[in-house]
């Protein structure tokens, strides 16, 4: 272990950034109707605002994870910091939606420098079998986020205007800055030589495969532009990223991805679980969120109160359950975490009628709390325990990327899947044309899930069980996660942290098979 002194104050500084990332991945969706009012665009312009973010976060965190250990964790985190501060106020001054792109791009580029850090950190100053309580308080910082974002944007929105969404930023990244800059240590970098090849072969991998799945349902998963069809981006971008795995496996000098990491079980079979949870988790409040507001009739910030439960009961047990994840084996609290989130998921699909006492949805929403809390602080530090410091950044990197094409994969195929139901379930929603009842106006399938479409009363039955069925998916991916915990095995002992110095640990990682 790195000497540091005082690790919990460093890692509360690190946290406020990540709070703030994890927000701008859920608070604009509240304020698009706002933006496409303010900068006069349609929907598919703006869904880029969101979508240029996501792509611009996901495809550069392999490599940002390895700048980490090269130059060190704390000089890239800051960067990114600076980076996503000053796009965050290019954001809010954009008077055109072309320029809140490009600011979004920019963004997500600050994002993607900063977030494998913040786990790289972690993996450094506190030792292995203490790392639980912290990695608890890191997923008490996701829990909380899932529930501020939305709450809060439609709080800004409302009462100052779409701007303030981004110009909230600036204040909470100038504290964020100055806390980590002077609190968070100055860990030992390594001398890794850069793998060229690789940086170029993952990036151009994951942004054809990101961008594909992203993208597909825009297109309605056919040609985008001339030869270039949405299935040819996703094949392409495997077959690239294959190609890179093959170069990682060949390569005699210093790989960008070690692919020693995943001889560690526990690691492989975390970041499969990372990559379920954030499938569902993107997944399944689309569903969910498109009920509360079409049949029940509710306003953005009602629809987003629904979640208080599982936000509160998350981030006040992920902490407490983090303590214990040091202490018993991890496939327990994770297998029962990940359970409990399909639970819960199952339950919701079960109460989607259109006469369903409001109240009721708050049942299983404390569910998913307890499934938050039980998820986030085990896998997170399952993944990382054995990891060697020389690795941290890399590790991290993995975990993170993992976890973003999870989220993606979930997004694309929510959004297929609710599109097929409503047509299986609401003839009208598919494009019939027919009325959805007297004097009611048909209602397509653009219409009915986009921002602002007017449900009438007479569609709300086949409106209900479309988004239930739906919501099945999600449900599904995660009850294969919590098989998968099931394989964990029981973490090693361990032995001689912090008594090598640094410089000799480095050089055991290095001559380590």
């Amino acid at each position: 272990m790195e000497n540091v002194s005082r690790p919990w104050p460093a890692l509360w500084s690190l946290v406020i950034g990540f709070f703030m990332i994890l927000i701008d991945t859920t608070i604009v969706s509240v304020a698009n109707p706002s933006i496409m009012a303010g900068l006069d665009t349609d929907i598919n312009a703006v869904i880029w605002v969101t979508s240029a973010y996501l792509l611009a976060y996901a495809v550069p965190l392999l490599i940002t994870g390895r700048l980490g250990d090269r130059f060190g964790p704390k000089r890239l985190y800051l960067s990114g910091l600076l980076v996503f501060t000053l796009a965050s106020l290019w954001c809010g001054l954009s008077g055109t939606i072309e320029l809140l792109i490009a600011a979004r791009v920019l963004q997500g580029l600050g994002a993607a420098l900063m977030t494998p850090q913040t786990m790289a950190v972690i993996t450094r100053i506190f030792p292995p079998d203490r790392r639980g309580a912290a990695m608890g308080l890191w997923g008490a910082t996701a829990g909380m986020a899932t529930l501020v974002g939305p709450i809060l944007g439609g709080v800004l929105v409302d009462g100052l205007g779409w701007e303030w969404i981004f110009f909230i930023n600036v204040p909470i990244g100038i504290v964020g800055f100055i806390l980590a800059w002077r609190l968070v240590p100055s860990l030992t970098t390594h001398q890794h030589k850069f793998d060229i090849p690789g940086v170029v072969l993952s990036a151009v991998g994951l942004f054809l495969l990101v961008f594909g799945l992203q993208e597909g349902e825009t297109y309605n998963w056919g040609t985008i532009s001339g030869p270039v069809t949405v299935w040819g981006l996703i094949i392409s971008g495997t077959v690239v990223l294959a190609l890179f795995v093959g170069w990682q496996a060949v390569n005699k000098g210093e790989p960008l991805l070690p692919l020693g990491l995943f001889k560690d079980r526990n690691f492989s079979l975390a970041n499969v679980g990372i990559t379920t949870v954030g499938f569902t988790v993107t997944a399944f409040g689309l569903p969910l969120i498109f009920y509360y507001q079409m049949v029940r009739g509710m306003t953005p910030t009602q629809s987003a109160l629904m979640m208080v439960p599982m936000a509160l009961i998350s981030g006040g047990l992920a902490p407490v359950v983090g303590r214990f994840v040091d202490r018993v084996h991890p496939r327990y609290i994770t297998a029962a975490g990940l359970l409990l989130m399909a639970v819960a998921l199952f339950w919701n699909s079960a109460l989607m009628h259109p006469d369903t006492p409001v109240w009721l949805f708050l049942l299983p929403s404390a569910v998913l709390g307890f499934a938050n809390a039980g998820i986030w602080a085990p896998l997170s530090s399952t993944a990382t325990r054995n990891l060697p410091p020389r690795q941290a950044g890399a590790g991290a990197g993995v975990y993170n990327t993992t976890r973003q094409i999870g989220a993606v994969m979930g997004s694309a195929a929510i959004a297929v899947l609710m599109q097929a139901r409503l047509a299986a379930e609401l003839p009208a929603a598919g494009g019939s044309g027919q009325p959805g009842g007297p004097g009611e106006p048909a209602v397509t399938g653009e219409e009915g899930l986009s921002f602002g479409g007017q449900l009438p009363e007479a569609l709300h039955a086949g409106f209900s069980t479309a988004m239930g069925q739906s919501i099945l998916l999600p449900a599904a991916v995660i009850l294969f996660g919590a098989a998968v915990a099931l394989f964990f095995a029981r973490p090693k002992p361990v032995q001689g942290w912090g008594t090598v110095q640094p410089a000799q640990a480095e050089d055991s990682a290095a001559k380590a098979p």
